[in-house]
């Protein structure tokens, strides 16, 4: 009897020896004469737990986690294959209380199936969606996910529905589906993770959305980082176009839809969506003035859905349970689940798929678990490199869109990166205009000079070099660059500033003499 055993081959495990697990537990069973079968998963999102083996038994899968190459030999003693009792034992992992706790709906196969199988992706339910879609009007189709209140995970929170809709009443013959994977937040990895660990579940999305809006071909950006989510979305695209869902014939229903992946070469900019647009059409990545929006005008100038991955994974789901069942989740405007991602300084570290609502506090301290090295949670910033950061007074705030907007921050991808008691606030506020500065795509000048000017002042404010008057130049410059930048890049900039300077005022004098003291 063959003995299946789980593990990922998510980036993130690799880059703690998943590879040399999977290779040391292989050649170990094979000289024992011990039958198995090494399914290489995602993740299911437990960081800290990686690598993380499981094994098929009666009673489900049990997991062992961390494990290293050293480990191999004493798990196969346990034994492994019945489940046995180990330092390294988890139990069912089904019943681990960080995953019990969550709501897995866009992430429900990640770290189950095994994401270049096909068969395996419709044994759990993939392309039920997009059976019961065929069967609609395209415009039912667009007014599920309208009814679904689903909004776009990127970051701006726009309703996926509204852009749908918009795009199937123009005119054109030809139209996109663009699904912006340039995942390039610090602290974000969904979309990575939901290309490695479920990329069916993404091409599926995208076949919807083109059947909704009648686009007939699409494209995935996935920044160059990523090559591990480039070669499994092609392994997949290329299944599944043998597998008759995508092509001229869409699995016997007359609607075409194809698609192909492209990488991006490092620009952060082109997460913005109309400089991702430039760069497709082999141009430097800049951001386009709007209107005409890209629902009108978009890629090679025709009507153009972009979504990200996020938002197109979630598709599925909708269109197989239903508006109604998605739509019951969350709270307010903020519908459905997201795919929140700890990371910085963190116990607990990973990828929390929960409803919205849940507090910032619940997330850190409880979820979380607090800071790794054990020092008191000074500041929180959700929303990558230009999110907002929020004291522990702003901790009862909900993860919802208004209510962050509410507190002068943005959810953005979901990133939720930790800092202990010894950050220097006026370092990042420093660091968040440095980035901004050599990040601009340079078409605007907010951005391009707004910047760099920022990064002087924030100098002369830490040197207490006239403190008061450039405290106020900062605030007027920030001021500047968030209305008057062409895109979020510039526009987004002052939210870490802001908030850096608002809540952590003492950091910005010429000693930091609470961080001597902390030292």
């Amino acid at each position: 009897m063959t003995t299946r055993i789980f593990i990922s081959r998510d980036s993130g495990a690799l880059c703690v020896g998943a590879e040399e697990v999977a290779t040391a537990l292989a050649k170990a069973a094979g000289l024992r004469g011990l039958a198995v079968d090494i399914v290489r998963t995602g993740s299911r999102g437990l960081y800290w737990l990686e690598p993380l083996v499981e094994v098929a038994t009666s009673d489900g899968r049990i997991g062992y986690g961390p494990v290293a190459v050293g480990d191999v030999e004493s798990l196969l003693d346990a034994p492994l294959l019945e489940g046995g009792e180990h330092p390294l034992r988890l139990g069912l992992v089904e019943d681990l209380p960080w995953l019990k706790r969550q709501t897995r709906l866009t992430f429900a196969r990640c770290g189950i199936v095994d994401p270049r199988s096909l068969p395996d992706y419709r044994a759990h339910g993939g392309y039920q969606g997009l059976e019961k879609a065929l069967a609609m009007a395209p415009e039912a189709i667009v007014e599920e996910v309208v009814n679904s209140g689903l909004r776009g995970r990127g970051g701006a929170g726009f309703p996926t529905g509204i852009k749908w809709r918009t795009v199937a009443k123009t005119v054109n013959p030809q139209k996109y589906i663009v699904c912006n994977a340039d995942e390039g937040d610090s602290g974000t990895f969904a979309d990575r993770m939901i290309m490695e660990g479920d990329p069916f579940v993404l091409i599926e999305g995208m076949t919807i959305a083109g059947i909704a809006t009648g686009a007939s071909y699409g494209y995935v950006y996935i920044r160059s980082e990523y090559p591990h989510a480039i070669e499994a979305m092609e392994i997949a695209i290329k299944a599944v176009r043998e597998g008759g869902m995508l092509g001229p014939n869409v699995a016997g229903s007359g609607h075409a839809y194809d698609m192909e992946v492209r990488a991006g070469a490092g620009a952060y900019v082109c997460g913005e969506e109309t400089s991702l647009l430039e760069s497709l059409e082999g141009r430097r990545g800049e951001v386009r003035a709007k209107p005409p929006l890209p629902a009108h005008i978009g890629l090679f100038g025709k009507p153009t859905v972009i979504n990200n991955v996020l938002s197109l994974a979630t598709v599925p789901f909708i269109m197989s349970e239903g508006a109604a069942i998605y739509r019951d989740y969350g709270m307010g405007r903020s519908r459905g689940t997201m795919p929140i991602q700890l990371a910085g300084n963190i116990k607990h570290g990973g990828l929390f798929e929960t409803a919205f609502g849940i507090t910032l506090g619940e997330l850190v301290d409880d979820i979380g678990g607090g800071t790794r090295n054990g020092r008191p949670v000074r500041a929180v910033q959700v929303g990558g490199p230009l999110g907002a950061y929020f004291p522990r007074s702003l901790f009862d705030t909900p993860f919802d869109y208004e209510a962050f907007t509410a507190a002068d921050g943005l959810i953005g991808h979901g990133g939720v990166v930790v800092f202990d008691d010894t950050v220097d606030m006026a370092k990042q506020a420093r660091f968040a205009m440095e980035f901004c500065a050599i990040e601009s795509c340079g078409k605007c000048t907010p951005c391009r000079i707004g910047s760099a000017r920022g990064v002087e002042v924030i100098d002369r404010i830490m040197a207490d070099t006239d403190r008061a008057a450039n405290i106020t130049v900062l605030e007027d410059l920030c001021n500047t660059m968030k209305f008057g930048s062409l895109c979020a890049l510039g526009g987004f900039t002052p939210y870490p500033v802001m908030s850096a300077l608002t809540h952590f005022p003492e950091d910005f004098g010429a000693t930091p003499k609470r961080l001597q003291a902390a030292e």
